[in-house]
């Protein structure tokens, strides 16, 4: 395994994700569809954020993927 697939910032997100997911199942048995769909759109791709800054070319892409990653979790919440 390798060291990136370590990282704490990728098992948080990717835990948070799961829990996402699972949550979003919950709000569409309550009819709640758009605020689900809504929901596991920005809550999944902080995840996919932060896995593409992990792999980032640059410092400049790395901030600018962590930066989209923070926006996501802002909306999620």
């Amino acid at each position: 395994m390798s060291k990136l697939n370590e990282s704490p910032i990728r098992i948080k997100s990717f835990q948070f994700a799961c829990g996402i997911v699972d949550y979003c199942d919950k709000l569409k048995k309550n009819k709640d569809f758009e605020l689900a769909s809504q929901l596991l759109r920005s809550g999944t791709s902080i995840g996919a954020n932060t896995r593409e800054a992990q792999r980032g070319v640059s410092t400049k892409d790395f901030k600018n993927k962590f930066g989209t990653a923070l926006k996501e979790a802002d909306e999620t919440m």
